[in-house]
């Protein structure tokens, strides 16, 4: 066989090397449904065949929306690649006027969504689009599915002008354009092509310690984020089985039933699933939580590669004995590996789960670059906690002037769509300007300090650097979300939300009444005093001209659905001065 050079290859590389009896699997009416390498090659080629019998045409635009990760979505990635056409995957959660942009923009033609939910946005705007049709996952009385062009596949007669098409696609071309999300601006159409994501695939492959066709992933971030996509496309390609989460909410019961191997999450799931299971530690009695903090404190001091000598690795072998194995059981009891990115993640959680036998391998990329730029390496020798690993082998990584993060390679991806003018912006001179701040250290090991965009200086003429100081403050168990403000002020504060749960708990002990909605405890004295004893103790990390000054609580949660957030947990920055602009008044009063 052929080496491989498009997406489409995956699958034939699997099923000659070592065919899975279950590739994918995802519950379907309360019931687990599997599907082998085999037979998931057999559905796409009918799905493929399906499409030319509809009509779609080489670099016709398929729009795809699903609202949890599942069997038929890859089965549809392959089926619309194959033809030369490109999948052009949209966030679930996006408004209705989104929608409607992003497939003006894209000009996409038919468009497969999972549900009714979705069906119905996309409906209310589908006279506004190019779309032909919409066809359905579920099935919905009265609406197209997509077995429909799956059965007519099977019937069709087109395997050779199939066949004709596959072998004339080749890696330069296009695959999918991906509208990022942005924490800051309007999401752009970022072209990335087979080989900009197969090489992307085959380089990372490496740094994933599991072995082939013994091991099985939990897949639940959103499939339609390069991220997520790219480390589906890698489980194919080291021939590891694939298990759809039934939705975010039911991840911790899914974990206990299939018992992955490994699992990739954003920062923010890493730091709930920390702040469970420390809420559970409190709540044990005498020796039990001694032992309990005893353990987590041996976890937070963690060094990979035995650094920490004999008699640290001798208490780390008792605590992983006594505590760490119950927090491993919880999740599911086989996972050995946890992978990171999207986000800044915190030391502390790298140190502690690391400690626990779950490796937390962070990586750093974004959707113009396919995204892996780098990424740690246990096996290897290349895992540095604090970094986010050595870059892959095939991109270079130079750290300009002012500290931007530069990167060159095959994994660049091809531009914005219809809009040469920013992707001429950002890709000079074939290094693709990151706008994130950061630092190669001496062993080749990639550090990230911040986001360009996203530095700025007081009246004072003193930089802030954002991240740093939120990913410290996270760390109280009493903020949920943060983000410091203070661009061309005297100072910079921060707009907090609360951990709602956690904070109500600590007014119960304390006797403290009122406090019955978010409103109330935002609004409280006792709460705000603590808030500030908080912020102070943190502050200490930080030069006089960083420390946050004033802060003000924000009366609800931030959430992905409210437009606070990215679909990968980012603070949406311009949303959130929008939302709260009153309190922004009340710490820079304009007088």
């Amino acid at each position: 066989m052929q080496s491989i050079t498009r997406i489409f290859d995956f699958p034939l590389h699997q099923l000659k090397n070592h065919p899975l009896k279950k590739a994918f699997t995802t519950k379907q009416n309360g019931e687990w449904v599997s599907i082998s390498t085999q037979e998931f090659i057999d559905q796409y080629n009918f799905t493929s065949k399906g499409l030319l019998e509809l009509g779609i045409q080489k670099n016709e635009k398929i729009a795809v929306i699903s609202s949890t990760n599942r069997t038929e979505w890859n089965i549809l990635d392959m089926a619309i690649l194959q033809v030369g056409a490109q999948n052009v995957p949209l966030y679930p959660t996006i408004s209705e006027k989104d929608y409607e942009a992003i497939l003006n923009h894209s000009g996409a033609t038919y468009c497969f969504v999972s549900d009714t939910e979705i069906l119905k946005k996309v409906k209310a705007v589908k006279d506004k689009t190019f779309l032909k049709d919409i066809y359905t996952f579920d099935k919905i009385e009265g609406e197209k599915n997509w077995i429909e062009i799956f059965e007519a596949g099977k019937k069709s007669n087109k395997d050779e002008m199939l066949e004709d098409i596959k072998k004339s696609i080749v890696p330069a071309d296009l695959a999918t354009i991906i509208y990022t999300s942005g924490t800051t601006g309007n999401p752009k159409g970022v072209m990335l092509s087979h080989e900009n994501l197969v090489s992307n695939t085959i380089t990372s492959a490496p740094r994933v310690p599991l072995e082939r066709g013994k091991s099985k992933a939990l897949s639940f971030l959103p499939i339609c984020h390069v991220f997520e996509r790219i480390i589906l496309y890698l489980y194919m390609h080291e021939c590891i089985e694939i298990y759809f989460a039934e939705s975010v909410e039911k991840v911790s019961d899914n974990l206990k039933v299939i018992q992955p191997d490994i699992m990739s999450g954003v920062p923010r799931l890493y730091e709930k699933v920390y702040d469970k299971i420390i809420a559970k530690g409190e709540q044990l009695k005498g020796v039990k939580k001694a032992l309990f903090f005893w353990a987590v404190n041996l976890g937070l001091r963690f060094e990979p590669y035995g650094a920490n000598g004999f008699w640290y690795e001798f208490k780390l072998k008792i605590a992983r004995k006594l505590i760490f194995s119950k927090w491993k059981e919880a999740l599911g009891g086989n996972i050995s590996n946890l992978v990171s990115g999207s986000a800044p993640l915190q030391e502390r959680l790298v140190r502690v789960f690391s400690a626990a036998g779950m490796t937390i391998l962070e990586g750093y990329g974004l959707t113009e670059t396919s995204p892996v730029i780098s990424v740690n390496d246990m096996k290897n020798n290349a895992f540095k906690i604090g970094t986010v690993g050595k870059p892959l082998p095939n991109v270079m990584v130079k750290i300009a002037e002012d500290g931007e993060i530069l990167a060159k390679g095959p994994n660049i991806m091809m531009g914005y769509y219809k809009d040469p003018e920013k992707t001429d912006e950002v890709i000079v001179n074939d290094f693709f300007h990151t706008g994130d701040i950061g630092e190669l250290d001496q062993d080749g090991f990639l550090k990230i300090t911040d986001r360009k965009k996203e530095i700025f200086k007081t009246s004072g003429g003193k930089y802030i650097a954002p991240t740093l100081i939120e990913n410290e403050l996270k760390q109280s168990k009493f903020i949920e979300q943060i983000m410091v403000i203070g661009e061309s002020q005297k100072m910079p504060a921060a707009l907090i939300q609360l951990n709602f749960e956690h904070t109500r708990k600590w007014c119960e002990i304390k006797n403290i009444t009122g406090v019955d909605t978010n409103n109330k405890l935002a609004e409280n004295r006792f709460v705000k005093d603590r808030i500030r004893k908080e912020i102070t103790f943190h502050n200490q990390k930080f030069g006089n001209w960083e420390q946050i000054k004033k802060f003000e609580l924000t009366p609800n949660e931030w959430t992905l659905a409210g437009g606070h957030l990215t679909p990968t947990m980012k603070v949406k920055r311009k949303v959130i001065l929008e939302l709260y602009q009153d309190l922004f008044t009340k710490i820079y009063p304009k007088n």
